[in-house]
């Protein structure tokens, strides 16, 4: 027994047996279905046998499953800043998180295409209830993030995963990918959460958190969609926010959610690999000692590559005009780019309700907003 069993994923030698126990549960003919259209179910579970490696899968499957995602529900997936890194080297990849499925499924195809190491990637246990979803998501080199811990467990929680990561990176030569915060950003403001960066410091040991980071070679991942498949569906937690009541998850929501995430249309869509956090830690080591504010600074240092390599599509020009009920944007944007935006928001919302109008229009503007503050900032 390994103090990581109850959240690593599968080692290769497991991967054969656990993906003949789910091959034909009906969501994985579903899968199939949708990766091979109109190939027979023999075909890929006679394929099923020749399996016997996290990377087999993703490589046979895994990959072909997302480029279909991308042809029936993209325009064009495009991605920039990777030819920096090494082919080599394991990063921990830190990325603003619009969709729960899609923004590490993303990344993983542009590291493959690229030549680089792929990641070991975050998952809420949350996600993963159905038997099903759990081993797909530990075939996929997903490990699990404990979610509803009393304090003390989740303090031992964040303890073993902040080990894990570390044991990924340093010892396996493995990348990982953790979202910037928990649960994704649903107001268009990507921020990182300090407590984020403090779990990623517990197995620092002697080592300052700096010194530490430098060793981890953080990469900032900014992905922007066009369309957010999933907008209409974040609304009724940003209304219960408003209203000052308490959002309580529906049953299947997130289940919900991810089906929308991958089959919803989302126009085009652009990853952006940073640079590796460096300089910057150097600097913020030596111009600052409290430990909190170190974090502080090393999540203001990641936000602002997030930011500033954030990809801005016509969308979000269009909502800060309309939002702002201005044409300061009008030359980023057609007429008929700005037309479909509206049908679009007049079929997610109820367009006469304008508090829901005013946050579906900031969900897409606020990216734009953001840059506008950063590059006044410097």
């Amino acid at each position: 027994m390994s103090k990581f069993d109850e959240i690593r994923y599968f080692h290769d030698h497991e991967v054969n047996e656990k993906l003949q126990s789910v091959a034909r549960d009906p969501m994985m003919k579903a899968l199939m279905n949708f990766t091979f259209p109109g190939e027979d179910e023999q075909v890929w579970l006679e394929q099923f046998k020749n399996v016997h490696s996290i990377s087999d899968f993703q490589h046979q499957f895994v990959a072909y499953a997302v480029r279909q995602i991308l042809a029936k529900s993209s325009e064009g997936f495009t991605i920039s800043g990777f030819d920096k890194l090494d082919k080599n080297a394991s990063y921990l990849y830190i990325s603003n998180h619009r969709d729960i499925v899609l923004d590490t499924s993303l990344l993983n195809l542009a590291l493959l295409e690229s030549g680089l190491i792929m990641t070991a990637s975050a998952i809420g246990d949350n996600l993963v209830k159905r038997n099903f979803l759990n081993v797909l998501a530990k075939l996929n080199r997903n490990f699990l993030v404990q979610r509803g811990l009393p304090l003390r467990d989740q303090l031992t929680s964040s303890q073993v995963m902040s080990e894990y990561i570390k044991e990924q990176l340093l010892q396996e030569n493995r990348s990982v990918w953790i979202a910037q915060r928990e649960g994704r950003a649903k107001t268009g403001n990507d921020a990182t959460q300090q407590g984020v960066l403090k779990m990623l410091a517990m197995a620092a040991g002697d080592q300052s958190i700096t010194d530490y980071f430098k060793t981890l070679k953080i990469v900032p991942i900014s992905i922007s969609y066009e369309y957010d498949p999933t907008d209409s569906l974040k609304m009724p937690q940003l209304l219960a926010q408003h209203r000052e009541e308490e959002y309580i998850k529906g049953k299947n929501e997130d289940f919900t959610s991810m089906l929308s995430g991958i089959l919803g249309q989302k126009k085009r869509i652009h990853l952006h690999a940073g640079n590796v956090l460096d300089k910057e830690l150097d600097e913020i080591a030596a111009t600052i000692e409290n430990k909190n504010k170190q974090l502080q600074a090393i999540a203001q240092v990641i936000d602002d590559s997030i930011i500033r390599n954030y990809k801005l599509w016509p969308t979000k020009y269009i909502a800060y005009d309309l939002l702002h009920h201005t044409d300061t944007y009008a030359s980023q944007y057609t007429e008929q780019e700005k037309q479909l935006f509206v049908r679009r928001l007049e079929m997610r919302i109820d367009p006469s309700d304008l508090v829901s109008k005013e946050y579906f229009l900031a969900m897409y503007a606020n990216p734009l907003v953001n840059k506008l503050k950063l590059e006044e900032n410097l």
